[in-house]
């Protein structure tokens, strides 16, 4: 909850990508395929904090209210939970650094990959980056992600970013309708 109005690292308009991505979730479990979520889960103390010298304020705090998903989203039973950034000394933008989410993918054939979520221009761009460099296609919606844009056009910038390195975007709509074009 803290990349979403409110939280301690609100993103303009975060909480309008819940229901966008509530309608990928709910294409996927129609096609019976897995659905992954990443979260930040941060030690009290993590290097990424101010207060050890980082680049934000506390957020995400393992077992705080703001470390929880954002109300409404939804949580598929099957759903895999991927916890990031719960090393004390270690930074971890991407959905991949120091998880096992690339064996758990690969273990269930998974070969191409959908995107969205907060924030597009830290967490969005270097899950893509890391899964491109792992060998997946990768396809980021671009309606289902917002960018902190500290800097204005970082996301624009994230984006160019992305798919330089080989990422397609789309929107949930047209993702949404490739996967019901498959079921057929």
């Amino acid at each position: 909850m803290d990349f979403c109005p409110g939280g301690a690292l609100a993103v303009k308009n975060g909480d309008k990508v819940v229901p966008v991505l509530n309608s990928v979730i709910e294409a996927f479990e129609r096609q019976r395929l897995p659905v992954f979520f990443t979260r930040d889960w941060h030690p009290i103390d993590h290097t990424s904090f101010k207060s050890r010298g980082g680049t934000w304020p506390p957020h995400c705090v393992k077992g705080t209210p703001g470390a929880e998903f954002q109300p409404g989203l939804r949580i598929p039973k099957a759903a895999v939970i991927i916890s990031k950034g719960s090393s004390r000394d270690a930074e971890a933008y991407s959905g991949f650094q120091g998880t096992d989410l690339e064996q758990r993918l690969k273990s269930l054939d998974v070969d191409e990959i959908f995107l969205g979520g907060l924030a597009t221009d830290y967490c969005v761009k270097e899950t893509t980056l890391d899964a491109r460099k792992a060998g997946f296609s990768v396809t980021v919606m671009d309606d289902c992600t917002r960018a902190v844009d500290a800097r204005p056009g970082d996301g624009d910038r994230a984006l160019a970013d992305m798919r330089r390195a080989g990422a397609k975007l789309a929107t949930s709509s047209e993702v949404i309708k490739q996967l019901a074009s498959t079921q057929q």
